[in-house]
């Protein structure tokens, strides 16, 4: 083993570890598993020239920059798709600005390549043992089962990443701040960055967490049930008051592996007190509202990127009576009407 030193940045990938825990390093060919920690090197400047530390601290990074990355698998349509490797490389892409690592296996053609990681070694601890992230969760919530009734849930996603759904949940944690209601925000899928949930925590949500406060560096690929055990950690931790709010974003579009699989999820659907959609444009937006009808789904409000445009809100008008609030410039008394009126069923006849 050798001795890290201590001008590294820990990225937000690696969340739950703790830095006075970061100290030694070494190389062997283990495989490497979702969440293993690693010391490495920037040896090529690519498409990403920045990392966001446990702060949200933007760095920017240079040809020879050390760090601490974490292993983990990204799904991001406006990016890459990177998986972890199944054999150790001595040198690994930078998959996300937050300090996950892997191999490429496809990019958007309007990406640069990816900027190259040197691997040093593991980050091991005294005995040798290699550091993973999913080791160290942070959230431990006091009950092992849920009371009823729960906080009242506002789930919000949408067609795509980048469909505005983040602004979306901020909003709905303003609006509710505003008029005296306590909300708690979580983000359940996606891969790690603090961005959306500093946002939602300006907005005035607190406590907030995703899913690095449990140890993943990110959701993509994970087994079902620990999708489900994060969104059912995360309710337990942050939704036991009923007389509170938990906004709750997913990740990307709805038709992605995992958003899909807690769509599915009776436990999730049965926790919906309002669903808000996101979408770029009216089209999008009226698409998705036909195929939430095969999770048995009806959004009570439209909102994304498309609710900042009176042409895309004009066009939504003509193929739906659903409300529309603009995400952007958010009119309080409106959301208001949206997210307080009592809980409609969500059930709605299924497409055959």
């Amino acid at each position: 083993m050798k001795k890290i030193d201590r001008d590294f940045i820990l990225p937000s990938a690696a969340f739950s570890i703790k830095r006075n825990r970061i100290k030694h390093f070494k190389f062997c060919d283990k495989p490497p598993e979702i969440g293993d920690v690693v010391y490495g090197q920037i040896c090529l400047i690519g498409q990403h020239s920045s990392l966001e530390n446990v702060s949200g601290r933007i760095h920017m990074i240079h040809d020879g920059t050390k760090a601490i990355f974490v292993f983990g698998n990204r799904y991001a349509p406006d990016y890459y798709e990177g998986l972890v490797p199944e054999i150790m490389a001595k040198e690994v892409d930078l998959i996300a600005r937050s300090g996950m690592i892997g191999i490429v296996k496809t990019k958007n053609s309007m990406m640069k390549d990816p900027t190259k990681v040197k691997v040093l070694g593991y980050v091991c601890d005294e005995s040798g043992n290699i550091l993973n992230t999913r080791k160290f969760p942070m959230i431990k919530p006091r009950l092992r089962s849920k009371k009823e009734p729960r906080a009242k849930m506002i789930l919000v996603c949408g067609t795509s990443m980048n469909s505005g759904k983040s602004m979306a949940a901020a909003a709905c944690c303003w609006a509710l701040t505003s008029i005296g209601h306590k909300v708690r925000a979580s983000k359940v899928t996606g891969t790690a960055s603090l961005k959306d949930i500093l946002h939602m925590n300006d907005a005035g949500a607190n406590p907030y967490a995703d899913f690095t406060y449990l140890g993943y560096p990110s959701t993509y690929l994970l087994e079902e049930n620990d999708v489900l055990h994060i969104f059912n950690q995360l309710d337990l931790k942050y939704a036991n008051n009923p007389k509170n709010f938990w906004v709750v974003e997913l990740a990307d579009g709805i038709i992605q592996r995992e958003t899909a699989i807690l769509l599915e999820a009776s436990k999730v659907r049965s926790r919906i007190h309002k669903l808000i959609f996101c979408a770029n444009d009216a089209f999008g937006a009226i698409g998705g509202v036909n195929i939430l009808k095969d999770f048995g789904l009806k959004p009570d409000a439209l909102s994304g990127i498309c609710s900042s445009s009176p042409l895309h809100i004009r066009e939504l008008s003509a193929y739906t009576d659903l409300p529309v609030f603009n995400s952007a410039e958010p009119d309080i008394n409106q959301l208001k009407g949206i997210l307080l009126a009592p809980k409609q069923s969500k059930k709605v006849k299924s497409r055959q």
